[in-house]
């Protein structure tokens, strides 16, 4: 406290002075103390609040100081904040953990369904599991609907296909024959051109049933079964020669084909294989990389280089002794390319011939 000269001092000041701010005194707030900063005798930051009483009789104003530290009233503020912002952070970390648990759990019969459509499109399923989330429950079954439809109008289609291409292979197959063998080359030239139409006919045929059937991506076939298959068929048809058959694919191994157009192509291949082997015949296949390779051989005699491209051409027989068209090679490659494969002559382990057919896996 201090009027004019004379001061009272609190003992907490151990007698030393407290120097105060300039506050003016505004007559509304004349009863109310003002606050202020200040800095005590020891450095230390202060809180003040000043109140000053003006004299009477023309005394000096008496002058009222109380004073505190600011660390004692800020210290608990700022510890409360410190303490309310960490079980703040803690209480958001948490919430977002439960969102994002909550997410993913919500998020995981739909990854499911994804990974079921991804089987489906690659054909390890035909359609969807019934089995499904009560979340997810009515997608699944549209879905399945869909499917289901689709494979209906994509049956019809490859009926259809299959009725145009047997109404028009057997009358051009029998037109171009005919016709080369009268001799005549009026006829030879009218047998190339009806060639040339039963090429292009084949041909678009044969893309117009792989796009019936979805492409190649939802088809699948084991090849050692339809091997087997082909084996029974064609040592009944030779069972007047004794032929050592070797079916050497391993079990599980399949491609990525209709197994409709897998057996004309083994068909082709083997029964070539039979037909010009002495006394052996083997089929093996392999997994090499997005491919699967099938080597058909035989002991027979075999062909040169000039004779391996010419079996590839649709109608040229090497040997008019043996029956045949000369068609089941050019066929066999025509559907390989269908599937993005191909089919390569080679000479054989077994010193015959080689039948190298490649496609999707």
């Amino acid at each position: 406290m201090r009027r004019g000269e004379a001061v009272l001092r609190s003992g907490s000041l151990d007698g030393r002075d407290l120097e105060l701010p300039e506050v003016p005194i505004r007559r509304q707030d004349r009863n109310i103390p003002s606050p202020a900063d200040g800095t005590g005798p020891w450095g230390d930051g202060l809180i003040l609040r000043i109140l000053t009483v003006e004299g009477r009789g023309g005394t000096s104003p008496t002058i009222y100081a109380a004073s505190a530290p600011t660390a004692a009233l800020r210290g608990p503020v700022l510890e409360a904040l410190r303490t309310l912002l960490v079980c703040l952070g803690l209480i958001g970390l948490f919430l977002f953990a439960g969102v994002l648990v909550q997410v993913r759990l919500g998020l995981r019969p739909l990854r499911r369904l994804r990974d079921q459509l991804a089987a489906v499109r690659a054909g390890g399923l035909d359609r969807l599991p019934e089995r499904q989330p009560t979340e997810v429950r009515p997608l699944a079954a549209e879905i399945n609907a869909l499917l289901d439809q689709n494979g209906v109008n994509l049956e019809h289609a490859r009926s259809q296909v299959a009725n145009l291409a047997h109404g028009l292979k057997t009358p051009l197959a029998t037109l171009s024959i005919a016709l080369a063998e009268t001799g005549d080359a009026r006829d030879a030239a009218l047998a190339r051109q009806v060639d040339a139409m039963d090429r292009r006919i084949r041909h678009h045929l044969r893309r117009a049933r792989t796009a019936a059937v979805g492409g190649h991506s939802r088809t699948r076939a084991d090849v050692a079964t339809h091997v087997a298959d082909l084996a029974i068929a064609l040592r009944r048809i030779h069972a007047d020669r004794t032929i050592d058959f070797v079916n050497a694919v391993p079990d599980g191994l399949t491609v990525a084909c209709d197994p409709q157009d897998l057996d004309e192509m083994l068909g082709n291949l083997t029964e070539n294989a039979f037909k010009w082997c002495r006394v052996r015949v083997r089929i093996g296949a392999l997994r090499r990389g997005p491919e699967v390779v099938i080597r058909v051989e035989d002991d027979g005699p075999g062909l040169d280089e000039a004779a391996m491209a010419e079996a590839l051409i649709r109608g040229r027989r090497l040997d008019e002794s043996r029956p045949g068209h000369g068609f089941g090679l050019p066929i066999a490659m025509e559907l390989a390319e269908l599937y993005g494969g191909s089919v390569v002559l080679d000479v054989s382990e077994l010193k015959g011939l080689e039948a190298r057919l490649t496609l999707p896996a």
